[in-house]
C-alpha cells in the first residue's frame, strides 16, 4: 500500500464519523502527523510504500478520531494567534474565536499604556502567551485552579519564549491585594443544560471544569467580575469572552459591580463575543 492509498483509505473511514465533511482534511493531518512531515512532501512522495508498524499506527490514530476525539488532542498540537501551542485532555482547545478576545486586550493596553495583565483560567495558557508575545515586555500574570493545566501553560510559554508568572488557584484569589490594568479572562460559561446539544469531541473529552458554569452558565461571572473590580486600578479594564445569548446578562453584572464604559464586540459571524469595561472610581 502506498502513502496515497493510505490516505484514501483514511479519509473512506472517518466518512463514516462523526464529521465527514472534514474527513479528507483531518485523515491528511493524522497521516502527516505520523509522518513528521507537511503537505508538500506527501505530494511528492504518494507512491512510496506504507505498511507494517506505520499502518498499524495510522489505523490506531483513525479510530480515535472516528469515535470524536479531537484531533488536536490525537496530535497534541494547535495553533493559536499564530502561535503553536501543545494541548491535552487537561486543557480546553484555544478556539479562534477567542482571538477577538486577545485582539480587545492588546488594544486596551496600547491605547491606555496599560501594563500589568492578569489572565484568568488560563488553561492552555494561550491568551496569555498571545498577549506576553504581542505586547512585550508587559507583565504578564496567569491563574488556573488546575495544577495540570498550568503545568502544560508554563510549557508552552517556554516554547514560545515569553516570560510569564503563572499561579495556581481560584479565579483571582492567589493575587488578592494585587493591583492591575487589566483582567482578562474567558471563563467556562456554558450551561450544564446544553451539555446533551454539544459536538461528542467537546462533550466528551474536553475538561468539564473549564466547560461548564451552573444551570445558565454565568456562574464564573458572578464572582469574577466584583474580584476582578477589587484588584483593578482606577481606569483599568476587564475583557471577556462571553457565550451565546449571554450579552446582556454580563452587562448587567459589569454595570451592577461599577464598571461603566461597557463595550460589546462580535465574532466574525456578527455573534456577540467580547465584553470590555471600565472600572469606575470606589
Amino acid at each position: 500500500m502506498t502513502l496515497r492509498e493510505a490516505l484514501r483509505q483514511g479519509e473512506a473511514r472517518l466518512a463514516s464519523g462523526p464529521h465527514p465533511e472534514r474527513a479528507r482534511r483531518d485523515a491528511e493531518t493524522l497521516l502527516l502527523h505520523l509522518a513528521g512531515s507537511d503537505r508538500a512532501w506527501l505530494l511528492a512522495h504518494g507512491d512510496e510504500d506504507f505498511g507494517g508498524c506505520t499502518a498499524i499506527r495510522y489505523a490506531a490514530l483513525l479510530d480515535r478520531r472516528k469515535r470524536g476525539e479531537p484531533i488536536q488532542y490525537i496530535t497534541g498540537e494547535c495553533e493559536f494567534y499564530g502561535l503553536p501551542f501543545g494541548v491535552t485532555p487537561d486543557v480546553l482547545i484555544p478556539r479562534p474565536e477567542t482571538e477577538h478576545l486577545v485582539e480587545a486586550a492588546i488594544l486596551l493596553s496600547r491605547q491606555f499604556n496599560l501594563n500589568r495583565i492578569v489572565d484568568v483560567g488560563t488553561g492552555s495558557g494561550a491568551i496569555a502567551v498571545a498577549l506576553a508575545g504581542a505586547l512585550s515586555p508587559v507583565f504578564v500574570t496567569a491563574i488556573d485552579l488546575s495544577p495540570a493545566a498550568l503545568a502544560i501553560a508554563q510549557q508552552n510559554a517556554e516554547r514560545n519564549n515569553v516570560s510569564i508568572r503563572f499561579l495556581q488557584g481560584d479565579l483571582l484569589e492567589p493575587v488578592a491585594g494585587e493591583t492591575f490594568s487589566i483582567v482578562v479572562s474567558n471563563p467556562p460559561y456554558v450551561p450544564l443544560s446544553d451539555r446533551e446539544t454539544l459536538a461528542v469531541e467537546v462533550r466528551d473529552y474536553e475538561p468539564s471544569l473549564a466547560l461548564f458554569a451552573s444551570d445558565d452558565g454565568l456562574a464564573i461571572y458572578r464572582r469574577l467580575i466584583p474580584q476582578t473590580f477589587r484588584v483593578l486600578a482606577p481606569g483599568g479594564h476587564i475583557a471577556l469572552e462571553i457565550g451565546f445569548g449571554q450579552a446582556n446578562a454580563v452587562r448587567e453584572l459589569l454595570a451592577s459591580a461599577g464598571f461603566h464604559s461597557i463595550r460589546l464586540i462580535p465574532d466574525l459571524q456578527g455573534i456577540p463575543r467580547v465584553l470590555t469595561a471600565t472600572r469606575g472610581k470606589d
